[in-house]
């Protein structure tokens, strides 16, 4: 069986184009946390589609119901776990990193400013919009584990196995040196 890979990070860090980079690299299936937890607000009547969902009025009105309710993140963080656990995927979650045991775990840092960029380029917006979005994001769910799972998201690096800073590296520097980590790894 192969192991997993998961990565996490903040919003806007490149978590997507680096765990895909992975998948195609080492011949593993992709799956998308945050997708999961889109179809699971489809459920609720969100219309979620687009990659950019969660950065609008609905994507946020979405988090403060999950705020509310913890039964939409443990049934999902379930669910990644069995499908994690059963090896061969490159995952992207917030929280599972804190809820596994096996397979690879990389961080990926980044300043605030440099994820706006991102977010401002990628979903077309300007600074100050994609920086209270990204901040917004960050804080809210920074909460939101805490009080669900007692972790300190973005502080408590202990349970990965490389943290990359990505401030200064291109989106293919980045997947290069999570390849060269997985090798070592794996």
């Amino acid at each position: 069986m192969t192991k997993s890979i998961v990565i996490s990070g903040p919003p806007a860090v490149g978590k997507t184009t680096v765990a895909k980079g992975l998948a195609e690299e080492f011949s593993l299936q992709y799956l998308s946390g945050g997708d999961v937890l889109k179809e699971m607000a489809k459920e609720q009547g969100f219309d979620s589609s687009g990659d950019d969902w969660w950065d609008t009025e609905d994507g946020m009105k979405f988090l403060n119901q999950r705020e509310e309710n913890s039964a939409f993140d443990k049934k999902l963080d379930e669910k990644l776990a069995k499908l994690f656990n059963e090896g061969g995927m490159v995952i992207t979650s917030y929280t599972l990193p804190w809820l596994i045991q096996d397979g690879i775990k990389i961080w990926l840092e980044g300043s605030h400013e440099s994820s706006t960029k991102r977010m401002q380029s990628r979903d077309d917006m300007s600074s100050d919009e994609a920086y209270q979005i990204t901040k917004q994001r960050f804080d809210k769910n920074k909460a939101l584990y805490k009080k669900l799972y007692d972790f300190d998201f973005g502080d408590d690096k202990s349970v990965f196995d490389v943290i990359i800073n990505t401030d200064h590296l291109t989106a293919q520097q980045v997947i290069d040196v999570a390849k060269e980590t997985v090798r070592k790894l794996l």
